[in-house]
């Protein structure tokens, strides 16, 4: 994938600072009418299929090219071709030069992005409503006159290596889930190809293999046409009529990538190892059906019982009754010609494979021998549903999934005529299914363990035969190069703009000192409801970290009159999403839930508020799940990056220690430490609660008073920490060591501001700048210029008190200082010189146009309302966002990098295998700290 830097992160950081808190699984609700997709067709004379949808009530409007090309279709020895050449199309074409997809989309305040699957390369992009033509004139053009050079090729080639670091390499569970699992599951089919490849099969490609690819497989009538949001259809019809339709249609035949998977003819078992696997795990998985098939729609639900929430069978056996794993899940993977459905487990520390494989045997076995309860199938049903309803918010949102419908059926009315399908499965249904195809027979076990020296690392099945050869692509076209200025199509114009409406934010008070913002939401009956409150780590007592993590944890896991499991399993029959999750200066609990069951929700949440358990014994549940998951975390080298650099800007500050806690603080947290703790700090006079959607003032008032009203503060308040950041400190270059790291994660941090700072905004557009979006200067200087970093990033890391700066990218260990030296020296540009007056006008229009996005969904609207509530921000800054962000100039954003962010006062945290760049670090700066990552001690400022 692509993976743009989303920068509507940026816009969500201006505009509120909020803290990023945990967010809750994606958990549906009950029966409720889902809206039709509501797509008009047409078929050019070359084959395109165009799908257009029109939503007047939309600023923007989205553009979607879906390819019938994936990796089923790479040809033998070009694993990882579809993939790289989607990056590929991010570049020139013979009318307009490289990167130009940017400043159609992100400079106008829009985004863009694309992705490979196995059946599928996608390309999307949102944008302003009056930039439509523009972007099918571009669309057009990549389709027909790409331009594929030696220098994109190689720059795009070294990109995708790192993306196969870092995705595939750098996580302890990568190799398991991108590489070995569809290997094992699939005998003979292309599917067992891994969609990002191998370095081997990269690195044998050659540019006219690229060529001939594009030939093959990028034409009219192997591709969809998606365009939803606000446009005049005439007018669409014309533009599409004008680029599109002259394009010509080769007369060659697709070569045909279909193999017939055989049916098992026995179970399979296998074992793998990897580097810095710090929990074993097992998958076990079973060879299904088609996306097209009818049994694919009980098999739907049949996963949603087995693994969808806490209520699931996998989650409640395995994770909370057992304590066996750390985490449990499945994953049914349809795609057009072959299925399959996995189950896996991270087992807890301590427990053997062998148990993992057991419990997962039990509850498959449990499907087949006795029909799921009507409750469970009533459950699993309503989830899906809300789930679709939830799909369809955003233009987006609906244009991907009809997407996904044309792509495995090539039938548009799939999509909704599945709603139906869904709530007319049956207890039988699901039996039948389950003894069909999840049988110990059709089974294949995998391990996943540790590599130490008697099991070394496995290693990538390379040289797998496919039915696609390289022979079998078509022959080179037309050779495309970027003509002169003069010479290429002209660009079309825009047309009038169509500016985001900001709603109103009602504003009162309860008696209890409670304080009630609603803003509603036209559209899907969608209701959000989050209450924050001012408890965050800040607040923690010295030696307790992660214990405001923890009292948002246990919220869910039991009140006085519910238990964990009870709470689980309403939450899901209402199709709620809700959870609680805590950030250095707050914490939160938040509900999502279609219109008609919101009022159950919202009762829900006040109880687990109000009359929390805190059980002893979940107190250790918990404690356990957290400490595995912080094992698995301090295995990989950006979280570990992260932490660390905290603990180096702030010391033994209060922002300094983990917000999740440490090895040492978890287990030392008792019962007490979490009711004193939320007895303090979680109090209606401190706290907002913060309503979105389709929902009224009236309607918000009566169920706030019904909810809280009569809630009233236990013990005392807490005296919070007046100074949680600290006195500032002098700047540190530390190295973790981690042997045999798949990369090197590489973190430059300084002390930054608080989010009231009058240099707030002229900071946070230079952020955007600098590493906040794809077309950031970081991201031109290490990705696209030299392809060192599949992608980097920088965050402001407001706080209430002064807060934390970092940059940061994932790279190749032995170019771990070259990225160094890049990243600082971008930081000491925006201190020495002025941005430039184009770089400042696409800043603030992708912050802007994200802006504009996220007022768009219940949760965004509600997200940038609670956010400016947080830090005691008027409403009025709502409305007047745009015009703030318009008004920052060049010599703002310098004087502002130059005070707060000079880069004399910046530290270096690298995390990799030290072995192949201390030297050339230790060049640099002799006082380099080098510490074993097995010696590392997040409790100590010394990190040792």
């Amino acid at each position: 994938m692509k993976s743009r830097l989303l920068s509507a992160v940026a816009a969500l950081a201006l505009l509120s600072a909020a803290p990023v808190l945990a967010q809750a699984p994606a958990a549906p609700a009950t029966a409720v009418a889902v809206p039709p997709l509501g797509f008009a067709k047409r078929t050019l004379a070359n084959g395109l299929e165009v799908y257009t949808a029109r939503d007047s009530s939309t600023s923007n409007v989205t553009v979607q090219v879906w390819y019938r090309v994936g990796s089923v279709d790479d040809p033998e020895g070009r694993s990882g071709f579809a993939h790289l050449f989607e990056h590929l199309m991010f570049k020139a074409t013979k009318d307009f030069p490289d990167e130009t997809f940017d400043r159609l989309t992100e400079d106008v305040g829009g985004n863009n992005n694309a992705f490979t699957s196995d059946d599928v390369t996608a390309y999307f992009q949102t944008i302003p409503a009056n930039h439509l033509e523009r972007l099918i004139f571009a669309e057009a053009s990549r389709l027909s006159s790409l331009v594929v050079n030696e220098a994109v090729f190689e720059s795009e080639r070294d990109v995708v290596k790192e993306e196969y670091r870092q995705g595939v390499l750098a996580q302890p569970y990568g190799r398991l889930f991108s590489l070995f699992v569809p290997a094992t599951i699939y005998q003979d089919s292309p599917y067992r190809r891994s969609t990002i490849g191998s370095i081997e099969d990269l690195d044998a490609a050659t540019i006219e293999d690229v060529r001939r690819f594009h030939a093959t497989y990028y034409r009219p009538d192997n591709a969809f046409l998606i365009v939803s949001g606000n446009f005049e259809p005439a007018q669409l019809d014309g533009w599409i009529d004008r680029y599109f339709a002259p394009i010509p249609n080769p007369d060659r035949p697709l070569p045909d990538s279909t193999v017939a998977e055989p049916e098992p003819t026995g179970p399979r078992e296998v074992t793998f190892h990897a580097p810095n696997v710090p929990l074993p795990a097992v998958v076990l998985a079973w060879p299904t059906v088609a996306y097209d098939h009818p049994d694919r729609i009980p098999l739907t639900v049949l996963d949603g019982i087995l693994s969808t929430g806490e209520s699931s069978r996998m989650y409640r056996s395995l994770v909370y009754e057992q304590q066996i794993a750390a985490q449990a899940a499945s994953r049914p993977d349809f795609a057009r010609t072959v299925g399959s459905l996995s189950a896996y487990a991270i087992m807890a520390g301590g427990e053997t494979p062998e148990t993992g494989i057991a419990a997962i045997q039990a509850e498959i076995a449990r499907f087949r021998d006795t029909p799921v309860t009507a409750a469970e199938l009533a459950e699993a049903r309503n989830e899906l549903v809300a789930n679709a309803l939830r799909s369809r918010e955003t233009i987006e949102d609906r244009a991907n999934v009809l997407g996904f419908a044309l792509i495995n059926t090539g039938d548009a009315t799939v999509a909704d005529r599945e709603i139906a399908a869904l709530q007319a499965v049956t207890a039988a249904d699901i039996q039948r299914v389950a003894n069909r195809y999840l049988t110990p027979q059709r089974a294949v076990t995998i391990r996943y363990l540790n590599a130490d020296e008697a099991n070394p690392v496995s290693q990538q099945a390379t040289g797998v035969t496919a039915p696609v050869t390289v022979a079998d692509l078509a022959p080179v076209g037309q050779i495309f190069e970027l003509l002169p200025e003069a010479e290429r199509a002209r660009m079309p114009d825009t047309t009038e703009p169509v500016s985001p409406a900001t709603p109103a934010v009602a504003d009162f008070t309860l008696d209890n000192g409670l304080r009630v913002l609603v803003v509603e939401k036209a559209g899907l009956p969608l209701v959000s409801a989050r209450l924050n409150f001012d408890a965050g780590s800040a607040d923690e007592p010295a030696g307790q970290a992660g214990l405001a993590a923890m009292t948002a944890a246990l919220l869910t896991q039991g009140t006085a009159t519910r238990t964990a499991p009870q709470i689980a399993t309403e939450i899901e029959q209402l199709g709620a999403n809700l959870g609680a999750g805590s950030g250095p200066d707050f914490s939160n609990v938040y509900a999502n839930a279609p219109a008609n069951v919101f009022p159950q929700a919202l009762a829900l949440m006040a109880d687990l508020v109000r009359n929390p358990a805190f059980a002893a014994e979940e107190l250790e549940r918990q404690r356990d799940q957290t400490l595995d998951s912080l094992r698995v975390s301090l295995a990989t080298p950006g979280p570990v990056a992260a932490q660390a650099a905290a603990r180096v800007i702030y010391g033994d500050a209060a922002y300094g220690a983990p917000g999740s806690g440490t090895l040492t603080t978890l287990p030392a947290l008792t019962r007490e430490h979490v009711t004193g703790f939320h007895q303090r700090l979680y109090r209606p006079s401190d706290a907002t609660l913060v309503f979105s959607g389709a929902i009224t003032q009236a309607e918000a008032r009566t169920l706030a008073q019904s909810a809280f009203g009569d809630w009233r503060a236990a013990g005392s308040a807490a005296d919070t920490a007046s100074t949680p950041a600290g006195i500032p400190l002098p700047p540190r270059v530390v190295v973790i060591d981690q042997p045999g790291a798949g990369q090197a994660a590489v973190t430059v941090a300084l002390r930054g501001v608080s989010r009231t700072d009058a240099d707030y905004f002229p900071l946070t557009l230079g952020n955007t700048l600098l590493g906040g979006s794809f077309t950031s200067r970081l991201n031109q200087e290490i990705r696209i210029k030299r392809g060192l970093s599949y992608g980097t990033r920088s965050s402001l890391g407001v706080r209430r008190e002064d807060g934390l700066f970092s940059a940061s990218a994932q790279t190749r260990n032995d170019a771990a200082v070259e990225v160094a030296d890049l990243i600082l020296a971008e930081i000491a540009r925006l201190s020495t010189s002025r941005p430039t007056a184009e770089e400042l006008t696409t800043r603030q229009a992708i912050l802007t146009g994200a802006f504009g996005r996220s007022l768009e969904t219940v949760d965004g609207l509600g997200s940038l309302v609670a956010g400016l509530a947080l830090y005691d921000l008027p409403m009025s800054e709502l409305p007047a966002y745009v015009g703030k962000v318009e008004a920052i100039d060049g010599p703002a954003v310098q004087a502002a990098f130059a005070e707060h962010l000079p880069v004399d006062r910046a530290s270096l945290v690298i995390v990799g295998d030290a072995s192949t760049f201390i030297e050339a670090l230790r060049a640099k700066y002799p006082q380099v700290e080098v510490i074993p990552l097995t010696a590392l001690n997040l409790d100590s400022a010394a990190l040792q």
